[in-house]
């Protein structure tokens, strides 16, 4: 029997991966360098799906079909360019390495070059769903030529999750589209993540709600408006007891919270790129600052007390619009990123596209990507989807509560980085006059950098002071 697909890396998103292509019809060939591993996969896991294993190199890849489609379920990085001329001796023309990690797009671009030359395609792509959507389905980014996403497109989308709308698959746009818009999908998932934590932080400390108490609002609020997988899980988080203790078990989790990169990478590229995600790169910072556990320890201790402002439950209504508003803006600034790179790096995005196959599997899915996908449809070149008066009402009828809560937390002492970097994203292009005029003149002042003016056309420099 002859693969129609083959799997490398059999940690725990490689083996469901090859679970859920198996379980929809299709031959898997699966290898892995730690021979152990795929023993006790086939051992343990795999019982009537068609899957065969390899314990080498050389049978991997006979084992599978011409041309040959292999998916790597690799660490990104270095691992995925080992795997690469491992598997490069014994690949053909025409044949089909698939890089379903979260690659740096920079590394795919370098990757998909050299392939080239020896006649092999190659797709990035992004797959989001966690551990669960791999098995279950996932949604699915991959980027790179139409012809290769072809060979492997009928896969994809039966092992892809479902929605009312179709498979949460589409082909992304060419060479390291997949891979940057996964990239930025997980630059909104740690501001969302982070703006939950600071409603979490605000109902324990100034509302003085038990973990509980805490958890029935979030299930609540997951009926609504805010329904989506991360409000789903946080309530779920607080319901879940420590055996052990007897203690919910969200309160026993050290307060240091970890990163892959791929947060940072979406920062760096928005630098890069000249695009302003403020609400993404104080989401990458808060984790950052969380990892200083003695130094905030030390310095808690020398600022003092804080004095806490006391509120009632009618706050947690505030807290729910503020909510919103922080998820809509953080796609707003995300989807713009992904427009400017579209067009930087000749991507060819769809960005209605994207909305459309993030509703289903990935991590950021949720009931505000429909409403966010109808602004789009209205008007494609909303890139930030602020430039309509639908969008503009949606975000006014928060900002009260934004602002209410904002400096509620401010008095108590309470940081919302990506609370507040919200409110300045919307205010700064809400206004048509910045002071940055100010900022030019003391450029052109001490560096000659010269300015533009408001009454004239031109660029001019003036002596600011006369020199000795």
């Amino acid at each position: 029997m002859k693969a129609d697909v083959g799997v490398v890396g059999l940690a725990v998103m490689g083996q469901n991966l090859a679970l859920n292509i198996a379980r929809n019809g299709y031959a898997v060939a699966v290898y892995n360098r730690t021979a152990e591993r795929t023993k006790k996969f086939i051992e343990e896991r795999v019982k009537a799906e068609k899957i065969i294993p390899s314990y080498d190199i050389e049978h991997f890849v006979a084992s599978i079909e011409r041309p040959r489609k292999i998916i790597l379920m690799v660490k990104a990085g270095t691992p995925v360019d080992e795997m690469i001329e491992e598997l490069l001796p014994h690949l053909e023309k025409g044949d089909l390495l698939v890089d379903a990690g979260n690659s740096h797009y920079a590394d795919t671009n370098r990757r998909l070059e050299k392939l080239s030359h020896h006649g092999i395609l190659y797709l990035g792509m992004g797959v989001s769903g966690g551990e669960y959507g791999a098995l279950h389905g996932p949604s699915i980014m991959p980027g790179g030529s139409l012809e290769a996403y072809r060979m492997l497109q009928d896969v994809l989308t039966k092992i892809a999750a479902k929605t009312e709308d179709g498979p949460c698959c589409t082909y992304v746009g060419n060479s390291s589209a997949g891979h940057f818009v996964k990239m930025v999908h997980n630059g909104i998932e740690y501001a969302i993540m982070q703006s939950i934590a600071e409603i979490y932080d605000i109902m324990r400390k100034i509302l003085r709600m038990s973990t509980s108490e805490i958890g029935q609002v979030f299930e609540e609020w997951n009926k609504g408006e805010l329904s989506s997988f991360l409000v789903e899980i946080t309530y779920k988080i607080m319901e879940y007891m420590d055996e052990e203790t007897g203690k919910p078990l969200v309160e026993l989790i050290l307060d240091t919270a970890e990163q892959k990169g791929t947060g940072k990478w979406t920062a760096q590229a928005a630098l890069d790129l000249g695009v302003p995600t403020p609400s993404l790169n104080v989401a990458v910072f808060a984790r950052t600052i969380s990892h200083f556990k003695e130094h905030r320890r030390e310095l808690s201790r020398v600022f003092g007390e804080k004095s806490r402002v006391t509120s009632d439950k009618s706050l947690i209504k505030d807290l729910e619009k503020s909510l919103l508003l922080t998820m809509f803006l953080s796609f707003s600034q995300g989807l713009w990123l992904i427009h400017e790179a579209s067009k930087a790096y000749n991507y060819n995005i769809d960005l209605p596209e994207v909305l459309r196959i993030w509703k289903g599997g990935c991590i950021i899915r949720a009931r505000l990507l429909n409403y966010l996908g109808a602004i789009l449809k209205e008007n494609p070149e909303n890139i930030n989807l602020l430039a309509s008066n639908n969008a503009m009402d949606f975000v006014k009828e928060k900002l009260s509560s934004a602002l209410k809560v904002s400096s509620i937390a401010r008095e108590s002492g309470l940081p919302t980085p990506v609370l507040n970097s919200s409110i300045d994203y919307l205010f700064s292009l809400t206004e048509e006059n910045l002071p940055a005029n100010l900022i030019q003149a003391q450029r052109d002042f001490f560096g000659a950098h010269t300015f533009e003016r408001v009454d004239k056309e031109g660029t001019f420099h003036v002596e600011w002071q006369k020199l000795e």
